[in-house]
């Protein structure tokens, strides 16, 4: 059965130094996408691809990890563009430039037309749920599937991006209440509760639907959050080069776990499966970090730790 997972494809631009830009296929969703590929889980890819050079290479790197592209929408609208810049410890923020070009541009009916049947699980998230008419589109979807799917979201907030922090929240929420899994970072959590700690954020967060939170902490490894119990999932060493896409392999590398094993929705109540999952998910985030751009690892040099 298949996991879809749909939101932005983009390129990220990483400004190295005042005379040097390396560019990196990027954009959350797609990321999560080209690591369930590369842990060689049967995942396809929603969103709209360019049909220029960038759109071009975007469609070959997840072609490449063993992604389907039967629910890509093609456009000629330009790749969409983000600026990233990595501070001491390789953490990135980001500038997008996405007015006119592909990534906003699914359409409801269109989404709605392309889903596989039987989807097993569902992946949304980051600038597809701010993005017009994308997140209309990636509701939509949540809306279909999730009577019978399990559907994860992972908010990745964009502060710059995001227009209006109120609107954006009632957003959120209208999403939350057909979502299983959250996975949220302590910035989002942040963001998204100011006034709350990580711990107290995530369960405002599970009011709003969802069975579990999974609280991404970096180096701190992560939080495993249900209405009854709090875990801690340590992070194994690495040597981090830069943490470009490991929240996207941390989300891909949770719901391989999931399905390597047949688990599905129902099955998260089992908090030791939860924690494992969670802890292979802080494995494949890890190996990811230790190379540059979002490079998740394929699952044979994971195999041992899943």
């Amino acid at each position: 059965m298949p996991i879809l997972v749909g939101g932005e494809a983009l390129f990220d631009l990483v400004h190295e130094s005042p005379h040097e830009l390396r560019a990196h296929a990027g954009g959350g969703p797609y990321n999560t996408a080209r690591t369930l590929g590369r842990l060689e889980r049967d995942v396809h890819y929603l969103g709209c691809l360019s049909d220029d050079g960038f759109g071009a290479q975007l469609r070959s790197s997840l072609a490449e990890d063993g992604v389907k592209l039967d629910t890509v929408l093609d456009t000629s609208l330009p790749t969409t563009l983000a600026l990233a810049e990595l501070d001491a410890g390789g953490s990135a923020t980001y500038r997008f430039y996405t007015e006119g070009t592909a990534a906003p541009s699914l359409e409801p009916e269109a989404a709605l037309a392309m889903l596989p049947p039987d989807v097993e699980m569902l992946h949304v998230g980051t600038l597809g749920l701010v993005m017009e008419p994308t997140a209309i589109a990636l509701q939509a979807v949540v809306e279909a599937v999730s009577g019978s799917a399990l559907v994860m979201v992972d908010p990745n907030c964009r502060p710059t991006f995001i227009p209006d922090q109120g609107t954006y929240r009632r957003s959120l929420s209208a999403t939350l209440q057909y979502v299983h899994v959250v996975k949220a970072s302590v910035d989002d959590l942040r963001y998204l509760e100011p006034d709350l700690a990580p711990a107290e954020a995530a369960r405002a967060l599970l009011e709003e639907g969802p069975r579990v939170a999974l609280v991404t902490a970096g180096g701190d490894g992560a939080l495993v959050i249900t209405p009854d119990l709090e875990l801690r999932v340590p992070a194994p060493a690495a040597r981090v080069v830069d943490t470009i896409g490991a929240g996207d392999a941390f989300g891909g590398g949770f719901l391989a776990w999931w399905s390597l094993r047949g688990l599905g929705r129902d099955d998260l109540a089992d908090t030791d499966a939860v924690r494992e999952a969670t802890r292979f998910a802080c494995v494949v985030a890890a190996r990811t970090c230790e190379r540059p751009g979002a490079q998740p690892p394929r699952l044979a040099e994971v195999a041992s730790q899943a």
